[in-house]
């Protein structure tokens, strides 16, 4: 795999899948089609996702992004992000009288309910993900319980519940069967009565980038992950790597690309986070080309063939233009 001349060419293999998710692009797809029919402003709640270069545009159509819902003036358009959000802010927002477009991911939905689901049959709650990303937050917030966050096994040892305490789990949707594997575990260890969601409900878009990461690393000698240093997925996708004893980099662009992490290489591999435009990988494509001559090839991977329905209201609205 790795060259020897500054000069030779430079094998760069393409992830696949790699970038949007159906999640994703529904979200993007709820915020243009709002501006289409209702005009600009619309008002995002959050970053729609976790994209600058995709809030950047949004923003130049018209979107403009806010954090709290008391950022947005009376009757405007309003879309919660991908992420979801807890109860309170749909009901601030039904307070207020805000039209809310929900782009929540119906992956990050069926969590929630799975959720519910438990605490209603008497289960305690752990939500094995991230502090402070926005999906726990929301899915936290979605719960009529108290509900316990965990990200390692050490923090499954720490919890203050009995260990014949009847528990349930279920996950952050941006982490895979493989991130979640050592908490599980850890889980079924400490406590009597546990059970979770079937490996089916795992997101199928992070398992299917992280399987496809690991493919490339074992034929990379450098590996580059096209995302945002807030996209928990993305960061994710860069850790396999240095797992695996490839050296990795998380960029948002070409822009970020150091010639020098070439000295050497002969194969580059390229994912992208799910959250991530295909123009930017090309934007990195170039930025390497400008260095080596490169040839460029896509590995072979899972197809992805599945769409979500924009809600309700949109396609109603859409139908009687």
């Amino acid at each position: 795999m790795t060259g020897d001349s500054a000069s030779s060419p430079l094998n760069v293999l393409l992830a696949s899948p790699r970038g949007f998710c159906a999640g994703v692009i529904r979200a993007i797809d709820i915020v243009e089609r709002a501006l289409e029919l209702y005009g600009a402003p619309v008002y995002v709640r959050h970053e729609i996702v976790h994209n600058r270069r995709v809030v950047e545009r949004l923003r130049a159509m018209g979107a403009i992004f806010v954090e709290e819902l008391d950022e947005i003036p009376a009757g405007a358009p309003t879309v919660f992000s991908a992420h979801g959000v807890a109860r309170s802010v749909e009901e601030a927002a039904a307070a207020r009288d805000l039209p809310v477009l929900d782009a929540t991911c119906p992956l990050v939905t069926k969590v929630h309910v799975q959720g519910r689901r438990y605490v209603k049959a008497g289960r305690t709650l752990v939500l094995i993900g991230h502090a402070g990303h926005a999906e726990g937050i929301g899915t936290m917030g979605q719960i009529d319980a108290p509900v316990h966050l965990v990200s390692t096994a050490e923090d499954v040892v720490a919890l203050p519940l009995a260990t014949d305490t009847p528990i349930a789990y279920v996950t952050q949707t941006t982490l895979s069967v493989d991130d979640t594997r050592g908490v599980i575990a850890a889980l079924h260890q400490h406590f009597d009565d546990v059970v979770g969601p079937d490996v089916a409900d795992i997101c199928y878009a992070t398992q299917n980038r992280q399987t496809a990461v690991r493919d490339l690393a074992r034929q990379s000698d450098l590996l580059i992950v096209v995302g945002a240093r807030n996209s928990s997925n993305s960061s994710r996708l860069r850790e396999i790597g240095d797992e695996m004893g490839v050296p990795s980099y998380l960029v948002d662009d070409g822009s970020a690309v150091d010639p020098l992490w070439l000295n050497g290489v002969g194969t580059v591999g390229i994912t992208a986070g799910a959250s991530a435009p295909d123009e930017l990988v090309e934007n990195v494509i170039a930025a390497l080309a400008a260095v080596r001559p490169v040839a460029v090839r896509q590995l072979d991977g899972v197809k992805e063939d599945i769409e979500f329905t924009l809600p309700a209201q949109l396609r109603r609205a859409m139908a009687a233009e």
